[in-house]
């Protein structure tokens, strides 16, 4: 009785073929990997329109699967030069400002795609490709694992004069669901303080409105409200 691991499901390359590919089994499994890859920077692009990426990645996640797929053929069934594939493997490093971890799962994504295609598995690195693109279009779709309140840092600069402890309170009370203070730093040479609160925003709140009620007690210095998440990405000149 066949069972899916059977056929169709079969490698390209064959053991007595791995020390001689020939040219059409070489252009077969780089294809298939660079239409993965193809495949799979295109769903990167559709997932993250809203928060934007950066064309370097995108251009990564295309060659990686091509380019792991070409070292698997060519390694083959050596053992040494697949430690030393390996070894450079271990090498690599995620090296970029701080974006988002998923961003890390795409990599892998890749690789998988390219590994499967270079060692002649094409259908299953198709399936798999396929059926991960649709996974990854409906979970982003429906917005999975995203909360549903919006969790922001709230930086309030305030006069050296200012006494900010509980000077804020009425107005966060009234524009959250919770908020805590978690720090204080002076600025501009001790001129100024830098008041920084974690909170949990109301979905239905006017930000501009409570933005001008914390402006109306902090002398009208600069408020910032960042996206905890990102509250790590901005960097100010």
């Amino acid at each position: 009785m066949l069972t899916i691991f059977d056929t169709p499901f079969v490698n390209v390359i064959t053991d007595s073929q791995a020390a001689g590919l020939t040219l059409g089994q070489i252009l077969a499994c780089v294809a298939t990997a660079l239409a993965i890859g193809f495949a799979i920077s295109i769903v990167y692009i559709l997932t993250h329109r809203k928060t934007g990426y950066n064309a370097s990645y995108i251009w990564s996640i295309l060659f990686l699967p091509p380019i792991v797929a070409l070292m698997i053929m060519i390694v083959g069934d050596n053992t040494g030069a697949a430690l030393g594939t390996l070894g450079v493997f271990s090498l690599v490093r995620f090296r970029s400002v701080p974006g988002d971890p998923k961003d890390i799962a795409y990599l892998f994504f890749a690789l998988a795609s390219g590994l499967a295609c270079g060692m002649g598995y094409l259908l299953y690195a198709a399936v798999f490709g396929v059926l991960m693109c649709a996974v990854i279009c409906i979970i982003s779709f429906v917005r999975y694992g995203e909360p549903r309140t919006s969790h922001m840092v709230l930086k309030v600069t305030v006069p050296e004069n200012m006494n900010y402890r509980g000077r804020f309170d009425d107005v966060l009370n009234k524009y959250s669901l919770s908020w805590h203070f978690h720090r204080v730093k002076t600025v501009d040479f001790g001129s100024l303080f830098e008041v920084v609160y974690y909170m949990e925003l109301k979905n239905d709140i006017d930000e501009k409105a409570f933005l001008d009620e914390i402006r109306t007690l902090n002398g009208n210095l600069t408020v910032v409200l960042i996206v905890r998440e990102f509250d790590d990405k901005v960097y100010e000149r």
